[in-house]
């Protein structure tokens, strides 16, 4: 029951400490002090007291959106495992809802986009639906490979069969899955070489351009979702590239926080030292990334 309690706790509180990381090493590699590791907690706060401005062409579906897609993230929170411990909702196949929680809000992000009528916004939503067509299978081939590895359609019993002897086993196979994985974290959370988070009115903007009608608590939820979502798919990567336990339920959940500090920060790395892709050159990634993928599930089935 306790570790429940920290997970809902982790995971409603720590998803912007990740973003406050990344913009500090960002800063670091730029020679800046940049802005304190809580500015994304100052920034949701001041969102969601300010009002909302709603344009009169749009209908329910605006409104809706934010909503649904932050609680389609905060539901799939519940079902990936954070560190060595049990997700507060576990059952057989649930790595499928997992990821179509993720495309769910994904979907009313989009049609929210093209409620607005802006064909701005709706060349935004044709992009960020484009490349999930990519970035989906990737994700879907790397539970697979840890579905053959483990022997169950379970993300908790997945997760936590890994160890160090797995590793030692099938090393190369989850190399290859992380890399992929480590490609899709970036991909579906906008970050660079795929989006800039931190642009506006650019042509080449994929998923920003699909909520600059938002405004307030709406774009609070908007931003507080984007976090969540790069914490879950973070967590996925940590709990594959951590295999091991300290038979301390303590020590797990601070190797877990440690490895997840750690992702942000290589996250930062990237940032800093890639420039952002030409939008011809961001399909080519992803398929490298399913390749990778679908190259782990190979050396695993062989």
């Amino acid at each position: 029951m306790i570790d429940i309690l920290v997970h809902i706790v982790i995971a409603l509180g720590l998803p912007p400490l990740l973003l406050g990381v990344i913009g500090k090493t960002k800063a670091a590699f730029a020679g800046r002090v940049g802005a304190p590791f809580l500015q994304p907690y100052y920034d949701l706060a001041r969102l969601f007291r300010k009002g909302v401005v709603i344009s009169e062409t749009t209908s329910w579906i605006f409104r809706a959106g934010p909503a649904v897609t932050l609680a389609a993230t905060l539901c799939a929170g519940l079902l990936i495992p954070l560190g060595r411990h049990t997700a507060p909702i576990s059952f057989d196949g649930d790595l499928v809802l997992f990821a179509y929680l993720f495309a769910l809000g994904r979907f009313f992000t989009t049609i929210a986009a093209l409620d607005t009528g802006s064909s701005f916004e709706g060349m935004g939503a044709a992009r960020e639906v484009s490349f999930a067509c990519l970035a989906e299978p990737t994700l879907f081939f790397a539970l697979i490979t840890l579905t053959r590895l483990s022997g169950t359609l379970s993300l908790t019993p997945m997760l936590n069969h890994l160890d160090l002897s797995v590793w030692l086993g099938t090393g190369a196979a989850l190399i290859l899955m992380l890399a992929g994985l480590f490609v899709v974290l970036l991909a579906e959370n906008s970050r660079i070489p795929f989006d800039d988070p931190n642009t506006h009115l650019e042509l080449t903007m994929i998923h920003e351009v699909m909520v600059l009608d938002h405004s307030g608590p709406y774009f609070g939820c908007i931003l507080y979702g984007a976090a969540l979502k790069l914490f879950l798919l973070g967590a996925l990567f940590v709990n594959v590239a951590l295999p091991f336990t300290t038979g301390s339920s303590l020590a797990d959940w601070l190797v877990f926080l440690a490895g997840m500090l750690a992702l942000s920060v290589a996250v930062g790395v990237v940032e800093s030292v890639m420039a952002r892709l030409r939008l011809i050159r961001v399909p080519q990634l992803l398929v490298a990334a399913l390749i990778l993928t679908a190259f782990s599930l190979v050396l695993v089935v062989r």
